[in-house]
């Protein structure tokens, strides 16, 4: 199968690797220098300010969106959500389950952000604003600028979730005043599911500090004193852990962030244009590099070509669920794609849209992923 998903995504062939390897102990001098030199390459790839620290848990994307709530938000705040989707909704819903009171900013689906909507909230009184960067169910990149510059003037923390934009788009932590960012292991990281990353800035790490302990498992107190030796409470996902260090130093060799976003915009530029003249809308004002959410303007159902695709063509793209499961899909551009595989998609969707082919791209797909 050729992986066009939005996560887990098309992974290298050295994580590859690492992930068919025993897992080794961790409890150890060499596991402790791996995660303190994978915490400041995170650091760097985030723009993170001076005196930041990286946490990194063992959970899903979301796991670092309720550990982050329960550990910098206290029941005195009241939290700004900016809900334009699936994920903006997971955050009100944390804050619902957790007693943080909250208003949210409602997005109609596949809109940006606006100075107009965030207007009933200047001076309200709000004191953190929580926000998926790239609302991955809608494919919108919400205008971070605008955002930051609300943030400081109603003096609010930033909180980001950044799991599907981590190094597919730019973000300048300490340039957006950004006091915690949340990152996932699967996304453009292109390692197995089950890490998150939540970096942290100096209001954040205070707070921390400051707060009473809400959780057990998800408690950054005890997270951010083991890591300071390279170390985590609890067993973590040691072989993800392991892939996340070998990719991180992978991108850091190739020429970091930088370099990294303008190859996934590449190829989220290329796919965009092979597939002009096809009965499908980009379904965002502003679409991020990871990933290009279409509409079927000719009356296809969007969830049918996903399955189209997976069960004749081999491809996975990435369906929706809800109101939007027979209006979008989502095509992904991190991992190991290529131009090629670009070009194999693109035929497949053309054959399933004006009804023709039964060809498969699973043999060439198969072929490039068993390399190691």
């Amino acid at each position: 199968m050729l992986n066009f998903a939005v996560g887990p995504v098309e992974e290298f062939g050295e994580t590859l690797v690492i992930g068919g390897e025993r897992t080794p102990y961790f409890r150890t001098e060499e596991f402790s220098e791996v995660m303190l030199e994978s915490e400041r390459l995170v650091l760097e790839f985030a723009g993170a300010p001076t005196g930041a620290r990286a946490v990194f848990l063992t959970g899903s994307g979301t796991a670092g969106m309720e550990a982050v709530v329960l550990n910098v938000l206290r029941e005195a705040d009241r939290a700004l959500v900016v809900n334009g989707g699936s994920f903006g909704s997971r955050f009100r819903k944390i804050c619902e389950i957790h007693g943080i009171p909250h208003d949210e900013v409602k997005l109609e689906a596949g809109r940006q952000v606006r100075e107009a909507d965030l207007a009933p909230f200047d001076g309200k009184g709000c004191s953190v604003l929580l926000v998926n960067k790239h609302e991955t169910s809608t494919g919108v990149l919400y205008d971070m600028d605008l955002l930051s510059d609300f943030c400081r003037r109603n003096g609010m923390l930033l909180i980001v979730d950044n799991i599907s934009s981590f190094l597919a788009d730019e973000f300048d932590m300490a340039a957006l005043g950004a006091d915690a960012m949340i990152a996932g292991s699967q996304k453009a990281l292109a390692c197995a599911p089950g890490v998150c990353v939540v970096v942290l800035g100096p209001r954040a790490l205070a707070r921390v500090e400051r707060n009473r302990q809400r959780t057990f498992y998800l408690d950054f107190k005890a997270a951010l004193a083991d890591g300071a030796r390279g170390q985590t409470p609890f067993t973590p996902a040691v072989g993800t852990l392991r892939q996340i260090h070998a990719r991180l130093k992978s991108i850091a060799v190739a020429g970091g962030a930088a370099s990294e976003v303008a190859r996934t915009r590449a190829l989220a530029e290329d796919f965009r244009q092979r597939i002009r003249g096809l009965p499908l809308a980009v379904a965002s004002d502003s679409p991020s590099n990871a990933a290009t959410p279409l509409h079927p303007t000719n009356g296809q159902s969007a969830y049918g070509i996903f399955v189209e695709l997976k069960d004749r063509h081999g491809i996975w793209v990435c369906p929706n669920g809800g109101t939007l499961r027979d209006r979008i899909f989502r095509v992904g551009h991190m991992g190991a794609l290529t131009t090629a595989d670009n070009a194999a998609l693109a035929a497949a969707l053309a054959a399933v849209l004006e009804g023709g082919g039964t060809g498969s791209a699973a043999g060439a797909s198969s072929a490039r992923i068993a390399k190691p």
